[in-house]
């Protein structure tokens, strides 16, 4: 029984490391796109890349879904700092590894 536990354990463990670091708010079913864009900043030596994104919708729409996918695994994450689902915009902060840059696909649905 301890062995069967030990590796669950460890199989959690090794798929946790595995996944990239994605920021998924809401949900996307039964509903639309409105926005979308590709962050792609080049990787500094010794150096951390940080870059504010901010949207705001014209039209006053309530964001339902926020996807932040990383597109090349580099351990860089990003956090809600305003706004977000429930509001009409978002301000979403990315920050990368020391010496490596910021590949992010983000998309918002309303």
């Amino acid at each position: 029984m301890r062995f069967l536990f030990l590796l669950g354990f460890v199989a959690v463990a090794y798929i946790s490391t595995c996944q990239g670091n994605d920021l998924i708010v809401g949900t996307s079913y039964n509903t639309r796109l409105i926005w979308q864009q590709k962050l792609e900043y080049m990787a500094i030596p010794f150096k951390k890349r940080v870059k504010e994104m901010f949207y705001s919708d014209p039209g006053n729409q309530i964001i339902k879904c926020i996807i932040a996918r990383e597109t090349d695994k580099t351990n860089a994450n990003g956090i809600i700092t305003a706004g977000g689902v429930g509001f009409p915009f978002v301000n979403i902060r990315f920050k990368s590894e020391r010496g490596s840059g910021l590949y992010y696909q983000v998309e918002i649905y309303s």
